[in-house]
């Protein structure tokens, strides 16, 4: 088999069997979570009795093996189960979420990939000077700031005081794409500035550790422009570890959005997720932890992949 295909292969392997361990382990957390759904359901006054037939009728007495085979059983039919506390199919409830938390992400790599590859080329070009400090010292800011926190002082003052955007960042399918885009704008800016740094931070560092090469001094001594030496020379030598970088965050955009989703009450998975574990709704949980972490193996597993297409070394090891 070519070598290139055998790592992709063995790449594709490891992801299918690193799914499954978390599905062990995503199970295993949610059946020791404090709470009860059948308590949730009936309330604080339920009688011993009633909790007790509707554990029965929820099937939570069966053992935890039986459960997480049925779970898994069902999984491999495509069937994420049903939630206990509103009998609604899972998957049903959850397409619309995930179409909202990927239109969220997708918006927020739109503007952060690009922004953050063209600051750390211009913090390459003027390296060492104002420009590239002054970029560092923002995007390091922003990293160390809680997302949470950006998250209410943009609402205050961008939205509140200023008026610029909306604070409550809900959307439906009867919304243009304008709207909705005003609607997101400041999840948005608050996901751009969390995930920025890192990535312009390691495009920096890659492109100038590809200047120390021999090459670059070559075509420096030709004459030809800073710019153009970034641009055409170190850059495309430098593109595996930027994009795993930009795989690693954008699996971030979709999984980290929790805390964003229930800041600014918007209608994705992570509002959905909230909302049914303090419900304790098991099955809920289950299959919205079982997704984000299948979203995350699978960037991170794309990112790994181009890296061995993109670097012959990996492509044809020793």
């Amino acid at each position: 088999m070519n070598p290139a295909l055998k790592l992709v292969a063995q790449r594709l392997a490891l992801g299918i069997l690193l799914l499954f361990l978390v599905s062990i382990l995503i199970f295993v957390g949610t059946i020791i979570l404090p709470g009860d759904v059948a308590q949730s359901i009936l309330g604080q006054s339920a009688t011993p009795e009633a909790l007790a037939n509707l554990r029965e009728e929820l099937g939570l007495n069966e053992p935890a093996l039986q459960r997480y085979l049925n779970w898994l059983g069902g999984l491999l039919q495509g069937d994420l189960g049903t939630a206990l506390t509103n009998g609604q199919d899972i998957a049903a409830s959850l397409g619309g979420r995930l179409k909202n938390t990927l239109f969220l992400a997708f918006w927020a790599a739109i503007v952060s990939v690009p922004l953050a590859i063209f600051l750390g080329l211009l913090a390459v070009r003027y390296r060492e000077r104002w420009p590239d400090k002054l970029i560092s010292a923002v995007t390091l800011a922003s990293i160390s700031i809680p997302e949470f926190l950006i998250g209410y002082v943009l609402m205050y003052f961008i939205g509140v005081k200023l008026g610029w955007a909306p604070t409550v960042a809900t959307i439906h399918d009867g919304m243009s794409l304008g709207q909705k885009l005003n609607t997101i704008a400041l999840p948005v800016s608050v996901l751009t500035l969390v995930v920025l740094a890192h990535m312009m931070r390691m495009t920096r560092a890659a492109i100038l550790n590809v200047m120390q090469s021999a090459y670059i001094e070559t075509a420096e001594l030709k004459g030809l422009s800073m710019f153009l030496i970034i641009w055409k020379h170190a850059f495309p030598n430098s593109i595996a570890p930027i994009v795993n970088v930009v795989m690693l965050n954008l699996a971030y955009l979709v999984v980290g959005v929790v805390v964003i989703e229930v800041v600014f009450t918007y209608p994705g998975m992570g509002q959905y997720l909230v909302d049914h574990v303090s419900k304790r709704d098991i099955p809920v949980v289950q299959a919205c932890g079982l997704i984000f972490a299948a979203v995350y193996i699978g960037l991170n597993m794309v990112a790994d992949i181009v890296s061995i297409l993109a670097n012959p070394r990996l492509r044809h090891p020793k």
